[in-house]
């Protein structure tokens, strides 16, 4: 194994070079072989069908508020690149709303000639004019920031504007903007993102806008927030070391720049007047020791005074915890995990002074379905919306008044056939004892013989929880022939609060992998299928776990499809936004830290001789978060070394989908491959 600092005897760094035309011609030839082979005419059926579903005018527009209206962005199969639009709540009720475009994303596209990809608008409240839009250009996370006229609908012409970075903008007033970005020299840090928060004032060039916050540059990011709901506008700053690391600091209007002191590792938010405060280890403070997941919440002047006399909002136990929080106007929903099932509450601040804040549990919701709280405008609405589905249900929409019974507003129709389908929740045993929980899709009274073709997919990293939503895609092309489809909640996720997290990352990101071999044994064991039929997906960090699974467990599946993925961990960090994940995986450079990362780095750990499943590897050239070379570079090595790895990238997409017509190839490009590998699902 070469040490962390030798890449002399990795003969594939050429693909890391996005520009060059040997990359290009290699990734081409790839790509096309791949296509060759894979698209026939089940592939076109397969892609025809998840296009319909994915473009289908019965599709859910969610929307957000601004100003007493709905905003919704709408793609479907005449507008791919969508419909920024707005309507009124009671248009939204019917069942053919009356919608005002605004903006027609594709339309702007074709007049200037761009590949417009739209990555959302910062709006001026409350006179919701002035609208910072920030255009990718091919679905990258780098973007073009513009300014917006909501009234004339057009961009204004000698108005604020910033090139393609990675860049954010708030407006604090019509004449000011605060700007997170990485243009200019020394102003990103080595993640590549903002070093800085600029003050930027209308009329003045860019490069002239006073620094008001800065970072180091191997920090992650430096952050800026405008709260509206002050008066006037009160501004707020983070310091992001990595991702689980953060000083908060906020302009305060009598104190000036007060830090905000609460643990590094804690979500804090300074909203409605209240410090609110999701614990990710145990703080002991005021006399008190508070646990890990704990929320807290206490006035935030007098926290400033130096009172710490909290609230417990929320308290956790091993399997229930709190995955997150958001505010409306007057209440704040506590997004509850007990055993992977959702359990929303609504929490009210008191009125009178007093510690004490009602709870109502969200009801009139199915106990099974995966539930989501957001609020209809943060200020100007005490008013959720709350979207439900499980995998055999399709979505719904609600409209939530505290205190009142939730309102469907939409929903969704069936996509496939469910009426034979069940969701049952099992747990497997892992290397170390742990009980991994997984969520199975398969047909009722399912033959367990050994012989059901089987799609295995989880994720493990970065606190994120695998909740199981409708499957519209999957069930039309997979479920409803027969396919049984399995999601791992493994360590290193989200499913259990922050000690499950953090018992998959580092020294034990290896271990989260076992946990998915577990799931895959517990599947092999009681004869849902077998390793011939058990095919492992997954993408970013998913990406890197099936990764694993080739290298260190190659034994137990029929296919692997891996996209988006990490693969090197020698490199990683050095790679576009990979050095702001070495809290997650380690500092490679570090001796200390390969010696546990080498065990995880599939692409250090492909050897000759050995009998690996068939491979398709999908990445993306406007990938500007996981880099294309991670893909690009296994897939070489494996051809070097006599094996026959697929690969496919597109041109556009980013770490995502440009739009609905690539999601659904690169969908129909999966089904094809497992047709090739595992069998048909019903076979």
């Amino acid at each position: 194994m070469p040490s962390p600092t030798d890449q002399s005897s990795d003969p594939f760094l050429w693909l890391e070079e996005v520009e060059s035309q040997r990359a290009l011609d290699w990734v081409r030839a790839e790509t096309n072989a791949t296509r060759a082979a894979l698209f026939d005419a089940a592939f076109e059926a397969d892609k025809a069908r998840v296009q319909r579903i994915l473009e289908a005018e019965t599709n859910i527009p969610y929307v957000a508020g601004r100003g007493g209206l709905l905003y919704n962005l709408w793609t479907d199969g005449q507008h791919k690149r969508g419909l920024w639009r707005r309507t009124t709540l009671e248009s939204f009720k019917t069942d053919a709303p009356d919608w005002d475009v605004v903006l027609d994303i594709d339309a702007l596209g074709k007049a200037e000639g761009k590949d417009w990809v739209w990555r959302g608008a910062t709006v001026l409240p409350p006179e919701n004019r002035h609208a910072m839009i920030s255009l990718s250009p091919g679905g990258s996370d780098a973007v073009v920031v513009r300014e917006f006229d909501m009234e004339s609908r057009r961009f204004v012409g000698d108005g604020f504007s910033l090139p393609e970075a990675k860049s954010s903008a708030s407006w604090i007033d019509s004449n000011t903007l605060l700007v997170c970005s990485a243009i200019g020299e020394h102003m990103a840090t080595t993640s590549g993102y903002a070093r800085t928060v600029r003050k930027w004032k209308r009329g003045t060039p860019f490069e002239a806008a006073a620094v008001v916050y800065e970072v180091g540059e191997t920090d992650m990011v430096a952050s800026a927030t405008v709260d509206h709901g002050y008066a006037p506008p009160r501004v707020g700053f983070v310091r992001y070391a990595n991702f689980f690391s953060f000083e908060v600091s906020q302009d305060h209007p009598v104190r000036g720049r007060v830090a905000i002191e609460t643990p590094h590792d804690a979500w804090t938010d300074t909203q409605h007047g209240w410090l609110t405060v999701r614990l990710r280890s145990d703080w002991t403070v005021g006399g008190r020791t508070y646990p890990t997941d704990a929320l807290l919440a206490i006035d935030l002047e007098r926290f400033l005074d130096g009172a710490r006399d909290f609230t417990v909002l929320f308290e956790p136990n091993a399997r229930r915890i709190l995955r997150g929080f958001s505010w409306s106007n007057g209440h704040l929903a506590l997004d509850i995990l007990d055993n992977v099932q959702c359990r929303p509450v609504i929490a009210t601040p008191p009125a009178d002074g007093s510690r004490t804040w009602a709870m109502a549990p969200v009801a009139g919701l199915s106990a099974a379905a995966t539930l989501g709280l957001y609020p209809r405008d943060g200020h100007d609405s005490d008013e959720f919306f709350v979207t439900a589905s499980d995998p055999l249900t399709p979505p719904s929409l609600y409209r939530l008044v505290p205190g009142q019974a939730v309102e469907v507003l939409k929903r969704q129709p069936a996509e496939f056939d469910a009426s034979d389908l069940a969701v049952t929740q099992h747990e497997a045993i892992s290397t170390d004892g742990e009980r991994i929980p997984y969520f199975m899709v398969a047909r009722k009274g399912l033959v367990l013989d050994g012989n059901n073709a089987t799609v295995l997919t989880g994720y493990g990293g970065f606190e994120i929880a695998m909740l199981p939503a409708y499957l519209s895609v999957t069930g039309a092309a997979w479920l409803e022939k027969g396919g049984v489809y399995v999601t791992a909640c493994i360590r290193g996720g989200g499913e259990f609060g922050a000690r499950w997290h953090k018992a998959g990352i580092r020294e034990k990101k290896a271990l989260a992998h076992d946990d998915f071999a577990a799931v895959a044994k517990d599947l092999i064991a009681r004869k849902v299928t077998r390793p011939a039929r058990l095919a492992a997906s997954g993408g970013s960090n998913g990406g890197l776990l099936v990764g694993n699974m080739l290298t260190r467990y190659p034994e137990l599946f029929g296919a692997i499809q891996c996209s988006v993925p990490l693969l090197d961990m020698q490199r990683y960090s050095k790679l576009l936004a990979g050095a702001s994940w070495m809290a997650e995986y380690g500092d490679p450079d570090k001796a200390e830290d390969w010696q546990f990362m080498q065990q995880f780095s599939a692409y250090q750990n492909v050897v000759p001789g050995k009998s690996y499943p068939p491979i398709l590897f999908v990445t993306s050239a406007k990938d500007d978060r996981v880099h294309p070379g991670h893909a690009r570079k296994m897939a070489a090595k494996m051809q070097a070394l006599g094996y026959k790895p697929m690969f496919f990238e597109p041109e556009a997409g980013g770490h995502g989908f440009a739009d609905k017509a690539q999601e659904a190839e690169m969908r129909a490009l999966f089904y094809a491959f497992l047709r090739h590998t595992i069998g048909e699902a019903g076979v």
